[in-house]
């Protein structure tokens, strides 16, 4: 059954119902035309299978229900797709609504034809906690099946077409969710496939059913419109033709209306009335060549005059869909504003039937592989964000990302142009070109310009990516980034790094709790045999599958190292294993020193892994202690700060032992208040002596608060430890208007 939902209720077959069925079959043998008399002898022996095992089930609207799969199979026979994609449009509610085994398919009908019926199926007989979790995962298998072989989603844009025209049978308490459904996945994906005719029908239906009195409303004004028009149109039509016969230029012309969900979204948007909406008919012209494209619109741009801005050449750069056309505006007579679309007779099939042209051209071209290629980006593209996302509803993301249809048009520094969605930035691209150029972005050149990485892309665009080999990927970045490419190889990448962090902290971690119980964490061997069982017994004991995850998991603050140490004490002990008296006594009588040797040492290089707490932000020097949050890692803390008193009092057994390296790696951040006498160039003069004190500074905020003779100034500054803020505010101290500065917490 589709995701439709459709009730199947179960009668007795009658005569007048095979009859139904009968006709319906010999309407879609009447399409076979295009293929061999052993494919269509295929195509009605699947039809024979699926009418035995339909059999008995009617729809909502009395009809045999075999003659829902018969009307998949002919609009897939309209994209002349091939014999198995036909048996399978015939089967494919067969494995979910009639007990038919994927195996049985096979052995019937052969395994391609089986892997596009299991790609259109979905997973309700798994258990899923949610209808939107059982969604995502439908959809993530079906759009990977989709990628594999793109006849899965063909079929399913049929099915889904079919149901949506038949949708007034079902109950309306659920035109809503699958109206909803249609419009924002299965119409975008037509879209992006290119399937523009069937795009353009799920968005009426969808529309009719969603928003019936607006629908039916816009339908009457349309059809008032038409009347009105009808000579204007008539009038163009033949001076059209005219101006095309004395240039000599043999061409077709065919009238184009406006889709009403096309209409209405434009009042929607743009806050029109359905008088403002000015391009509701036009004109396709069918030229022979690409040459001839380009004189007929000069021929049309001398009958009428062009409107300014309103001129798109799709042959030179096609959309992202593989769609090509030039497409002008004219102002006609009596001021009626008019589109003209023109384009060649090839063009025009992929316009209208996207990758699907790929079986069209079949029949006239069997070398052109030019549409077979519509789509594959895309396709191609679902796989790698598939591998960096195990999460089915973080995959359905990623993907709705990609759905928008609009695009900008952008070029490297080799003149290589890329289509990218519109309000794609910098980064977008970057992870476009390549995932290690995304990963290792660091600035970009916008038409020789600097820029910001978060810049948007617009059309025309030179961009060049400048990267270091030591930068990463920036969690900030996930706020601005549109395309589902990006985001999932952002999110992989910092989960992969964060989890190896983790793994390294929590080694760390067990081996100082260790040491705490008197075993060196280096005589524990994991590949020594003797430890091999205790190992074994502390993973089942802890519930983790493998020693890494135990080790992230103690990283993480899922499991607390000291726990994990003294279950392995006792097992050691059952083993004949003792604690070292000697590192035991040395451990607990240097606990009370500043620096125990039991301390975890901090260096800054720790990564995502180790959180330097903003409630109380400490640099090297401070006193600190450290807090393991439940999954989120270790948080740093000065041992005086407010909120890590109370984690203390409530959380005592997550505190450990933390300290200093003697050389930190990279520089901290730190708030300075800096109350001054307000004057001419006292912010300039402060910056100064702070970049002076070689202090960066990452922020600054002088209030809301209107201007008085004294002004607190606050800046958040880099520095490499304590003695280092000490400097920097005896710089600022000494520079003239300077009253008082202070190191500022947060909320200070």
């Amino acid at each position: 059954m589709s995701a439709l939902d459709f009730p199947i209720a179960t009668v007795k077959s009658t005569p007048a119902a095979a009859n139904a069925a009968a006709a319906s079959f010999a309407a879609l043998t009447a399409k076979l035309d295009y293929m061999s008399a052993e494919d269509v002898n295929n195509v009605r022996t699947a039809y024979r299978f699926a009418d035995e095992a339909h059999l008995g089930q009617i729809r909502n609207g009395g009809l045999p229900y075999i003659t829902h799969p018969i009307a998949v199979a002919q609009q897939c026979a309209e994209w002349k797709l091939d014999a198995q994609a036909l048996m399978a449009a015939l089967l494919h509610d067969a494995i979910e609504d009639c007990g038919v085994t994927k195996p049985e398919l096979i052995e019937r009908f052969g395994a391609p034809v089986a892997e596009l019926v299991d790609g259109l199926t979905k997973l309700e007989k798994l258990e899923f906690n949610t209808r939107e979790e059982n969604q995502a995962e439908s959809f993530r298998k079906m759009l990977l099946a989709m990628a594999r072989d793109v006849r899965v989603i063909l079929i399913k844009l049929a099915d889904r077409s079919h149901n949506m025209r038949t949708l007034s049978d079902v109950p309306r308490s659920k035109w809503q969710r699958i109206s909803r459904e249609t419009l924002d996945i299965y119409a975008p994906i037509a879209h992006r496939l290119g399937l523009n005719a069937t795009y353009r029908e799920l968005q009426d239906l969808a529309f009719q059913h969603l928003y019936p009195w607006r629908y039916a409303t816009l339908t009457k004004a349309l059809a008032r419109a038409r009347g009105r028009r009808r000579d204007v149109i008539k009038r163009v039509q033949s001076e059209v033709e005219a101006a095309f016969a004395s240039a000599g230029i043999q061409v077709h012309i065919y009238g184009r209306e406006k889709a009403l969900y096309s209409i209405y979204r434009k009042m929607d948007e743009k806050h029109l009335s359905f008088a403002q909406v000015t391009d509701i008919y036009g004109f396709r012209v069918i030229v022979a060549s690409v040459t001839a494209c380009y004189t007929a619109m000069g021929v049309l741009h001398q009958l009428y005059k062009p409107l300014p801005g309103k001129f798109k050449d799709y042959i030179a750069i096609p959309k992202v869909n593989g769609y090509q056309s030039l497409h002008t505006t004219l102002v006609g007579p009596f001021g009626t504003n008019i589109e003209f679309q023109m384009r060649t007779e090839a063009m025009h099939i992929v316009a209208e039937s996207g990758v699907a042209a790929h079986w069209l051209y079949k029949a006239t071209d069997p070398d052109s592989d030019a549409s077979q290629r519509l789509g594959t980006q895309w396709l191609q593209s679902l796989l790698d964000i598939q591998h960096e996302t195990r999460d089915a509803a973080e995959f359905w993301d990623h993907v709705k990302i990609d759905l928008f249809p609009d695009a900008v048009y952008v070029f490297t520094p080799k003149s290589q142009i890329m289509a990218m969605p519109r309000g794609a930035t910098i980064v977008d691209f970057a992870y476009a070109i390549h995932s290690d150029v995304g990963h290792r972005a660091v600035a970009a050149k916008v038409n020789g310009e600097q820029v910001p990485l978060r810049s948007e892309l617009h059309n025309g665009d030179v961009i060049e990516i400048i990267t270091a080999s030591v930068s990463s990927p920036n969690p900030a970045w996930l706020g601005f980034v549109r395309t589902g490419k990006a985001r999932s190889k952002i999110r992989h990448h910092l989960k992969t790094m964060a989890l190896s962090e983790s793994q390294d902290l929590g080694e760390k971690m067990l081996a100082q709790a260790l040491r705490a119980e008197g075993i060196d964490r280096e005589r524990l061997s994991e590949d020594d045999d003797a430890h091999h069982a205790t190992w074994e017994k502390i993973l089942r004991f802890s519930g983790n599958r493998s020693r890494a995850e135990l080790l992230t998991d103690i990283g993480l603050g899922k499991r607390i190292a000291s726990m994990i140490a003294k279950r392995i004490v006792t097992l050691l002990a059952e083993t004949g294993e003792k604690p070292d008296p000697l590192l035991m006594s040395r451990e607990r009588y240097t606990a009370h020193e500043s620096i125990s040797q039991g301390a975890l040492v901090l260096d800054g290089s720790e990564g995502a892994s180790v959180k330097f707490a903003p409630c109380c932000r400490p640099i090297p020097g401070d006193a600190i202690v450290g807090y393991l949050g439940r999954g989120e890692g270790l948080v740093v803390h000065t041992d005086d700060c407010a909120v890590a008193r109370k984690l203390q009092h409530r959380d005592s057994e997550r505190f450990i032992a933390v300290d200093w390296s003697d050389e930190p790696t990279r520089t901290f951040e730190t708030g300075l208040l800096v109350t001054v006498t307000n004057g001419k160039g006292v912010l300039a003069r402060v910056a100064s002596a702070l970049a002076a004190a070689e202090a960066d500074i990452t922020h600054v905020d002088m209030g809301q608060d209107p201007a008085q003779d004294a002004t607190d100034l606050r800046f958040d500054v880099a520095v490499r430890d304590r003695i280092h803020l000490a400097s920097v505010m005896r710089s600022v101290k000494r520079t003239p208007s300077v009253l008082r500065v202070q190191r500022a917490k947060p909320g200070v």
